[in-house]
């Protein structure tokens, strides 16, 4: 797939540790304009700790990060950063005390002084995307675990229309499927694909789970102890010989990756 678009982010040699444990090793990762990138990996092997350098939440220890041909300096600075980006945590991050409608328009009431009545109706026409229509008005006790998961892709893709430079033009999840059943993890597969069909963003999702590579992914990514061992396309996933691919998608105990236990030193 050629590329001749302006990369949206790029890392170059990107190093994290926490205490004495390397987390991303000389990490080198382009994402471009209408991405579907899939990291997909081990737990543990640093896809979260990707995302969140990405999302300019965390600073990377050695390394540099361009965003839109901006190299960023520390961590994201929402007034000097050209392009806006959403992120769906993993376990929803939602304000239990705010309802729907609170939490899905969040950032427009703190960073807009668009009127309450406009912010209402920006906020339905987002959670109408997400399959939400008039559940403005529950709170996220209220709602299974994949509608709560919706509620946060409805809270990514808010912007303000009357700006035309905020608008989020990359989305990044975190496990999005995590702790859904079947159904509702074809659900927010189908999600993802349909905002990008409606909005033209690009998008990162992190996973380990199969289904969602396979049906979120067109360039996957296999990260693991922190390093990128393979990358390629769909179509090159199914033929490829790489051996550390080929172990994580078969679920095989015996290759070249270790089996971590629960204390997190190698099983094997």
């Amino acid at each position: 797939m050629g590329h001749m678009a302006e990369p949206l982010v790029e890392l170059r040699g990107v190093c994290k540790a926490f205490g004495n444990k390397p987390v991303l090793s000389d990490v080198d990762l382009v994402i471009y304009p209408q991405d579907a990138l899939v990291i997909l990996g081990p737990s543990g092997t640093g896809k979260s700790t990707i995302l969140r350098i990405i999302a300019g939440l965390l600073a990377p220890d050695r390394g540099e990060v361009y965003v839109a041909g901006e190299r960023r300096q520390g961590l994201r600075q929402d007034g000097l950063c050209r392009l806006r980006m959403g992120m769906v945590f993993q376990q929803s991050a939602l304000f239990d005390s705010l309802t729907v409608a609170e939490n899905v328009g969040f950032y427009l009431y703190q960073h807009t002084r668009l009127p309450e009545a406009r912010i209402r109706e920006i906020v339905s026409e987002k959670l109408a995307m997400v399959g939400l229509s008039g559940m403005e008005d529950l709170y996220p006790a209220q709602l299974s675990g994949g509608m709560r998961k919706r509620v946060s892709f409805a809270r990514a893709i808010v912007d303000n229309p009357e700006d035309p430079d905020d608008d989020p033009y990359l989305l990044l999840y975190d496990e999005p499927t995590a702790g859904l059943d079947p159904i509702a993890s074809t659900v927010i597969e189908d999600l993802i694909r349909e905002l990008q069909e409606k909005t033209g963003h690009a998008y990162v999702v992190v996973t380990h789970q199969k289904s969602t590579i396979d049906r979120t992914g067109d360039r996957l990514i296999l990260l693991y102890q922190g390093r990128i061992c393979w990358e390629g396309t769909q179509r090159e996933i199914q033929t490829t010989d790489n051996p550390y691919l080929r172990q994580f998608l078969s679920g095989d105990v015996n290759g070249p990756m270790r089996i971590i236990d629960q204390v997190g030193t190698a099983a094997l």
